[in-house]
């Protein structure tokens, strides 16, 4: 039996103690014994515990792994995520303040990713638990929409009928305005009978839409989220905020740093999640590299109300950002790149000056590398704002605005 004290929490989750020894659910502070297996201590026992340590909110949590950080309180949380912020920012040599935390409620997860299995008695869909392949059920999930949760049964029939024996079933679910949007994925074969089954799955349970892979099998009715003023009929397995609180969150930080800008350019523009607000007072120019997702942001602001002119470009911003030549034309630019970052399109940005930049970004560490490039072209980072949408995971998004100085 080894023992150890956790001295900080790592970027996963993990306690960290002195080796380094890592320790799944621990907070620092805490005396802990268990099984050291290379630099894992396993089956972890709390011997003194944190102050900061609290009951989990979820009765699945100590066998699910959908969340990290439920035995930790609210308030160590939010020091936890400013740390995790300012370390990102030091590497780099910034600062700035942290000027805003929020925070999603419970229950209010409107996407989720679920794993459907079948088994000998029917099917199971949850959630893998912590490192595992083991899949747990969650019908009392503290995170997901009580619309997601009350479509279990009906995912399960889909699992029942069409996963293999041998390989498991991928099932993207969003609750849009309109109704649930059910994607599904690694299924058998697509046979005449699975489809009229699903096809009735789909009518008794409500859905909106289910498609499988690319095609889609039923849509009773156009799955619909509105942006701003604009209906967007999302396209099946939609890259979109993970709650409507945080998109919000987001949005209001882009706007603060955009401040009256009348012409604005939105890089990685996706469904229209900034772009179609924003249009309300400015003329946008949306760029993305998916034609489906620019597809539904069009068909949105050519049914919006009081919206100014939005036009889009499918363009691979990682192959071919935007030159100088092209960004002078705007007064300013959201950017809301993948967790890799956008470091070739914000050394295009830095060297065209644009006055306004709202930097979006779900990953503290590339955010700093990107926000560093501006910075060291004459950008000041004059805020950031923490936005938790995955409540209880290790997943931060960030705004931010820069100005040029």
């Amino acid at each position: 039996m080894t023992t150890v004290t956790i001295e900080r929490l790592g970027l996963h989750g993990d306690g960290i103690a002195s080796g380094p020894v890592y320790v799944a659910r621990t907070l620092p502070g805490e005396t802990v014994e268990g099984t050291l297996e290379g630099s894992r201590l396993t089956a972890p026992r709390i011997v003194t515990p944190s102050l900061d340590r609290i009951s989990p909110k979820c009765r699945h949590y100590k066998s699910c792994g959908g969340c990290a950080l439920q035995h930790a309180s609210d308030g160590f949380v939010v020091d936890w995520q400013k740390d995790v912020v300012s370390r990102a920012l030091e590497a780099v040599g910034l600062k700035a303040p942290i000027r805003n935390l929020h925070t999603s409620p419970t229950a209010s997860r409107r996407r989720a990713t679920l794993t459907g299995r079948r088994t000998k008695k029917g099917a199971l869909v949850g959630f893998h638990g912590p490192a595992s392949d083991t899949l747990i059920a969650v019908p009392d999930c503290q995170v997901m929409r009580p619309a997601l949760l009350a479509a279990l049964p009906a995912l399960e029939e889909i699992t029942s009928l069409a996963a293999s024996r041998k390989s498991a079933l991928r099932l993207s679910v969003t609750d849009t305005d309109t109704g649930l949007d059910v994607l599904v994925s690694a299924g058998k074969p697509l046979e005449n009978a699975m489809q009229a089954r699903l096809i009735d799955i789909a009518n008794a349970a409500g859905f909106a839409r289910i498609s499988w892979d690319d095609d889609v099998i039923i849509q009773r009715v156009a799955p619909v989220l509105q942006m701003g003023t604009a209906p967007v009929p999302i396209p099946p397995g939609a890259f979109l905020q993970a709650t409507a609180e945080g998109e919000a969150a987001l949005l209001a930080s882009v706007q603060d740093a955009l401040g009256d800008a009348r012409k604005v350019l939105d890089l990685f523009a996706g469904c229209g999640t900034f772009a179609l607000p924003l249009s309300l007072g400015a003329e946008v120019h949306a760029v993305e590299s998916e034609q489906s997702l620019l597809g539904a942001l069009d068909a949105g602001w050519r049914h919006s109300k009081g919206c100014k002119r939005v036009t889009t470009e499918r363009r691979d911003l990682f192959r071919r950002p935007l030159t100088p030549d092209e960004l002078k034309h705007y007064d300013a630019i959201v950017i809301d790149p993948p967790r890799a970052g956008a470091e070739a399109q914000m050394s295009e940005i830095a060297a065209a000056q644009v006055q306004r930049i709202a930097s979006v970004s779900c990953n503290p560490v590339t955010f700093a590398q990107d926000a560093a490039i501006l910075t060291n072209s004459g950008y000041k980072l004059d805020w950031i704002d923490i936005v938790d949408q995955f409540r209880w995971s290790t997943h931060i998004e960030i705004a931010a605005g820069l100005t040029l100085v």
